[in-house]
């Protein structure tokens, strides 16, 4: 395991979980990533919401970084990778050629969002509605009531301590052992609080953690000691 990673048991088989927000399956060669949201920032602008035109960039960095770290063989993409049904065409040419090369250098699969419904169409990688690989099941929305096995994004799990009286609020990954939601690795994406009501069911009992990621490691985070917004 790297040393930046965190170990986790899920549904009977261990993964990793990367600070930068990706999860690993090492015995599978496998890496996750969820909500990239590529063009969010061209998105806004369109609105004539002026943001940073950085953000396909800056994620696209951050996948390069957990590719190089763990150099997976396979890579699954959680859907809402694209943030519209156009962000393909606003890209820039040299993130288009990123993109081209993360999936031409390993076994890519989009999974479909409710962002990204049509899979893209010049930049490689394969597209699916869901993916199971033995005992886990990969989607972009988790199912309702629970799912064991499952692993999941679309929330944007964030999580909320108090640590010496200090306020911290950090994205997260959110799991009871028995399936596991993934934060949202998009540079403009931001995070819902995992004590949210939109979190309510999918833990049964709200018998889970949080882990926060941080600059350099996760952070594991009993559920009693999350708090609200």
């Amino acid at each position: 395991m790297s040393a930046r990673c965190l170990g986790l048991r899920l549904a009977g088989v261990r993964v990793e979980l990367d600070p930068a927000g990706g999860l690993v399956w090492a015995e599978e060669k496998l890496l996750v990533v969820a909500d990239l949201h590529f063009e969010k920032g061209s998105a806004a602008a369109v609105r004539g919401l002026f943001l940073p035109p950085y953000d396909t960039g800056i994620t696209l960095g951050l996948i390069e970084g957990l590719v190089a770290r763990h150099k997976p063989e396979r890579v699954i993409a959680l859907g809402d990778s694209f943030h519209d049904r156009r962000a393909e065409e606003r890209l820039a040419p040299a993130d288009a050629v990123r993109i081209q090369r993360l999936t031409g250098a390993c076994d890519w699969t989009w999974i479909a969002g409710n962002h990204d419904p049509e899979p893209p169409r010049e930049l490689g990688g394969r597209s699916l509605s869901e993916l199971a690989i033995g005992p886990l099941v990969f989607r972009h929305a988790p199912a309702r009531g629970g799912c064991a096995g499952e692993v999941a994004g679309h929330l944007h799990p964030a999580a909320k301590v108090v640590v010496r009286g200090r306020s911290v609020r950090r994205r997260a990954f959110a799991s009871d052992g028995r399936q596991l939601v993934m934060p949202a690795l998009g540079a403009f994406t931001g995070g819902l609080n995992v004590l949210d009501p939109a979190f309510r069911g999918l833990f049964p009992g709200q018998a889970f953690h949080a882990w926060m990621l941080g600059e350099d490691r996760v952070h594991p985070v009993r559920g009693a000691d999350l708090r609200g917004d």
